[in-house]
């Protein structure tokens, strides 16, 4: 699951929305939408964050927060090391090996390490009054 499917998962859960309701609102299939929240599809459009953002009547800074969370939720990452030294690729490889094994803890300290990740991109931040009030 990425960040991104993560979060629109708990908004809709949290608002009491089935996924099914949800596509057909957003006219998009249930199988897409259900594919984005589990991580299996690419990074939504910028249309389909912002339709989201108006489907829950995120706007502002929540909205913004959002369309970060869906910037970093590629499930596909590809680390080009073309360039760099032998030792950026060799930290490529053994990270993409070791990845889904790496604790909780581990993680944090990574995430530390890479310059952390601003509270509103993790997937368990506050969710946004269903108004869009903060």
């Amino acid at each position: 699951m990425t960040p991104f499917g993560a979060r629109i998962r708990r908004l809709r859960e949290a608002r009491g929305i089935q996924l099914k309701q949800m596509a057909a609102d957003l006219e998009i299939s249930s199988a897409y939408l259900s594919a984005l929240e589990h991580g299996h599809k690419g990074l939504p459009s910028p249309m389909l964050v912002r339709q989201i953002c108006t489907y829950f009547g995120i706007i502002w800074d929540e909205a913004e927060a959002l369309e970060r969370l869906a910037a970093l939720s590629d499930p596909r990452v590809v680390v080009d090391t073309a360039g760099l030294t032998p030792d950026h690729t060799l930290a490529a490889n053994l990270l993409a090996r070791r990845i889904a094994h790496l604790s909780p803890a581990e993680l944090e300290r990574l995430l530390a390490l890479l310059g952390g990740v601003p509270p509103e991109a993790r997937p368990d931040a506050p969710l946004p009054e269903p108004d869009g009030q903060a």
